[in-house]
């Protein structure tokens, strides 16, 4: 499977009191490559869960790969800012998004809703792989 993870995947995959951890180490359980994420992710996660130690083990350990450079993507990352800008969505939900339109073959893995609403490239549904409510 190829994926993009977001932040809520990686908090609840470290965070065995997550709602959602049993879902995402089944998920990772199965990946045949690493997913695919950003720095803006990488930091969310790491300020949630209080560990960027933890969060930096997911690259070593092959689960995550960052793959995403902010400076190559401006002036995209503005125009959906601008475009979601009442959704007030975080930057990186912005980089995700950006992300998904790069690998059009990968899913975004998350537990955010957000991502039923953002589109990509306009007016494309982003592919999502999300727990069950």
């Amino acid at each position: 499977m190829k994926g993009i993870a977001d932040t809520g995947f990686v908090v609840a995959f470290l965070n065995r009191r997550d709602r959602y951890h049993a879902w995402a180490a089944g998920l990772a359980s199965q990946l045949s490559e690493p997913l695919l994420t950003c720095d803006a992710v990488l930091s969310e996660a790491a300020f949630q869960l209080g560990s960027s130690f933890a969060v930096l083990g997911l690259i070593e350990d092959g689960l995550l790969k960052p793959e995403f450079v902010v400076a190559d993507h401006l002036p995209q990352l503005a125009h959906l800012a601008r475009r979601y800008r009442d959704r007030a969505p975080g930057f990186a939900d912005l980089c995700i998004i950006r992300l998904s339109e790069l690998y059009r073959s990968h899913k975004v893995v998350t537990v955010d809703g957000d991502f039923r609403i953002y589109r990509r490239n306009g007016r494309e549904a982003i592919p999502l792989i999300i727990p069950r409510e």
